[in-house]
């Protein structure tokens, strides 16, 4: 949908485009529950040039806790993956319903002059601005920090790149697995003998995106102190790398190369997913207690005293043998049986469950990570709630 330059920056002014008929909308907010309360980005207004996903996953938990999220897409053609399928609902990818929620889109061609007049008249009413184009794109076209910064100076400006903004990859489009693969991530990943594995979702995207969001939380704070915006660099490479942890210590601090260990753990043993009768299990000892309570449950006393494995050093060192006793002892009972056997103990575990299984597992359900939305062309439609709505104490200070 065409919003034209004086319609959109009015119908925004008087609050009429963010509501359920203004623009198109993508969806209706979270049910509010029975507590009559404001969420804490209520009145922020964000401007969203994002598309795929670090991007708008970071608007969408921005619009989650309140904020009014207009996103801008490509007249004609929309986010890339409104085409990412299938699975579709209707016209709609599941892909691009899943992290677009809260928001009201409209198109808007930021190559034309009257487009870059439109998103400037729309950035001068709002609080933050957020791209995820090359850098120098956006400048290019009139709509660079610099540009918006002179007639929006209290924005907060978060601009998501592949690789930074300056230095040899910058000028290079930014996507999950190639990120993934040049931070090391892929290097880590995978069975412990075979090729580097991609992960199961976009982990360098979506690290990102809580990056990016991270930051325009503490921009908003910095800007109601001080008055005045700023400027916020963000890239896959970067948060990949950060999220890295341990084990880029290991390698920083200890020159300890990296290696696949598959589900197990380079430093804690044991600390892996174990096959059973009929499925797999993930089970934890990381500590000597925690370790005895284990060998307890699998009827397995005498590896508690044995000499091999009396620390967290000595199992790490024994790894191999280790491992093998217990494989052969998980394998014996059925997963439901050694759920039954390790509740209560304190010990770390649980089943590997498949999306039909983790959507019907009681802790989900009652943690309330399934919701319900209703979407302006497809109807009612349920998605993964991340559920971390402020709330009350119950006092109501």
């Amino acid at each position: 949908m065409l919003v034209t330059l004086s319609r959109a920056a009015a119908l925004w002014r008087r609050g009429l485009l963010s509501g359920r008929g203004g623009g198109r909308g993508l969806w209706t907010g979270r049910p509010q529950s029975g507590t009559d309360y404001s969420k804490p980005l209520e009145g922020v207004k964000i401007l969203d040039l994002t598309r795929v996903l670090a991007g708008p996953f970071a608007t969408m938990n921005l619009g989650d806790l309140g904020a009014e999220v207009i996103k801008v897409e490509r007249p004609g053609i929309g986010d890339d993956t409104r085409t990412w399928g299938p699975p579709f609902v209707q016209t709609e990818s599941t892909y691009f319903l899943s992290v677009n929620r809260n928001k009201k889109s409209i198109a808007v061609n930021i190559k034309d002059p009257q487009g870059v007049k439109i998103i400037k008249e729309l950035a001068a009413v709002c609080d933050v601005f957020v791209e995820n184009y090359i850098p120098g794109k956006l400048s290019a076209m009139g709509l660079g920090y610099e540009d918006v910064d002179k007639i929006a100076p209290h924005i907060v400006y978060c601009s998501i790149t592949g690789y930074g903004q300056t230095g040899p990859m910058s000028q290079r489009a930014g996507y999950d697995a190639v990120a993934s693969a040049i931070s090391g991530l892929m290097h880590i990943t995978g069975p412990e003998d075979g090729d580097p594995v991609r992960p199961g979702v976009a982990m360098t995207d979506l690290a990102t995106g809580l990056y990016a969001y991270g930051a325009i939380m503490a921009g908003l704070i910095q800007r109601y102190r001080s008055g005045r915006g700023l400027f916020i660099d963000c890239n896959l490479l970067s948060s990949q790398v950060a999220c890295l942890t341990q084990i880029a210590a290991n390698y920083l601090i200890g020159q300890k190369e990296a290696k696949r260990w598959g589900t197990a753990h380079g430093s804690i043993v044991p600390y892996q997913a174990f096959q059973t009768k009929d499925g797999y299990l993930v089970v934890g000892a990381g500590n000597n207690q925690q370790f005895a309570t284990v060998c307890k449950i699998l009827n397995l006393p005498e590896l508690i005293d044995d000499s091999k494995y009396k620390t967290n050093h000595l199992r790490v060192q024994n790894r191999k043998e280790l491992i093998k006793i217990l494989s052969a002892r998980f394998s014996e009972e059925i997963t439901k049986k050694w759920l039954c056997l390790f509740e209560g103990s304190g010990i770390p575990y649980g089943p590997i469950n498949s999306m039909k299984e983790i959507f019907a597992e009681p802790q989900v359900l009652h943690n309330g990570l399934i919701m319900e939305m209703k979407h302006p062309t497809v109807g009612k439609i349920s998605v993964p709630d991340e559920h971390t709505e402020p709330r009350r104490n119950s006092s109501g200070d």
